[in-house]
């Protein structure tokens, strides 16, 4: 959220347009980014300082702040439930020379900022501020990629594409689609943070996928074919023959699609689930099982 105007310029809300000027060139010469090359500080107070002008030198925009209809930024109040970007237009302070025709005057350097050599009058001019949003995809989404549209809070809409193998977090950067720029500036870039919901199975670690596949008695003691889901679709799997709880298989390739063509893997774990209800023909099987006295825990001295 933008600082206060007055704040950031260091003046009182009745101070008089006189007074708002002159604070911001005070300010301006101290932080302007053609004095402090190389100073990103800088640049983003300076940044701060020109907004802050360009609110409170227009009577209109700074009459809609003090009444609380726009905010620090020049947009609508949230409860407006749409933004407006800052004003443009050959009115902007910043498009002729006469906002900084006392500076060329006073200093040398300022002169040489404002009135570039060449004959013509400089104009200022400043890229956009980025803007930040938030896009919660499925699992499938984000992995597989494709295109996803995200409503801005003014109704509009941006159009994203979402590359295969998204991370939860990535921010994905939209040049151009952020605040406008001043005094004819570039627009901004629009920034988007990507939240990834949770699959009801599959797991991503780098770009491996993990599954836990539940298998039957009669499968794992006897091992064959089972159906494993993939990000591709369902694949056929062998399970040897006596494969325990916490076995893990793994599908090659089967994996997040990597920027190179190459795909991370698919690795199942299986987990051997008895039925739901008590089945007298297999406790009676069990019970008559020669080897139903083997002790899976005897390595553990219990």
């Amino acid at each position: 959220m933008a600082a206060d105007p007055y704040q950031v310029l260091g003046v009182k809300k009745d101070a008089s347009q006189e007074d708002i000027q002159k604070a911001y060139r005070t300010l301006a010469k101290k932080l302007h980014p053609d004095l402090n090359p190389g100073n990103k500080k800088a640049e983003e107070e300076f940044k701060e300082v020109a907004a802050a002008n360009d609110l409170l030198s227009d009577p209109e925009k700074r009459a809609r702040y003090d009444r609380g209809e726009i905010d620090a930024s020049g947009a609508e109040r949230p409860q407006q439930r749409y933004y407006r970007d800052f004003a443009q237009g050959s009115a902007h302070p910043y498009t002729g020379d006469a906002g900084f025709a006392d500076f060329a005057d006073e200093d040398d350097i300022l002169s040489r900022i404002f009135r570039r050599e060449g004959g013509g009058e400089g104009t200022f001019r400043m890229r956009g501020q980025d803007v930040q949003y938030h896009l919660a995809l499925d699992f499938l989404d984000a992995v597989n990629g494709g295109k996803k549209q995200l409503t801005l809070p003014d109704g509009s809409v941006l159009d994203i594409n979402i590359p295969a193998g998204t991370r939860d977090g990535q921010i994905l950067r939209l040049r151009g689609k952020g605040r406008p720029g001043i005094g004819g500036g570039p627009q901004g870039d629009a920034l988007i943070e990507i939240e990834v919901r949770a699959h009801p199975f599959f797991t991503r670690k780098g770009d491996d996928i993990h599954v836990e596949l539940p298998v039957s008695l009669t499968e794992a003691v006897l091992g064959g074919k089972v159906k494993v889901p993939t990000l591709a679709g369902a694949v056929t799997m062998s399970v040897p023959k006596g494969a325990n709880t916490g076995r893990v298989l793994r599908l090659k390739g089967k994996g997040v699609a990597r920027p190179n063509g190459d795909h991370g893997d698919e690795y199942v774990t299986l987990r051997v689930v008895l039925p739901d209800r008590p089945d007298a023909g297999l406790e009676k099987l069990v019970a008559e099982w020669p080897g139903k006295d083997y002790d899976p825990r005897k390595a553990m001295g219990v």
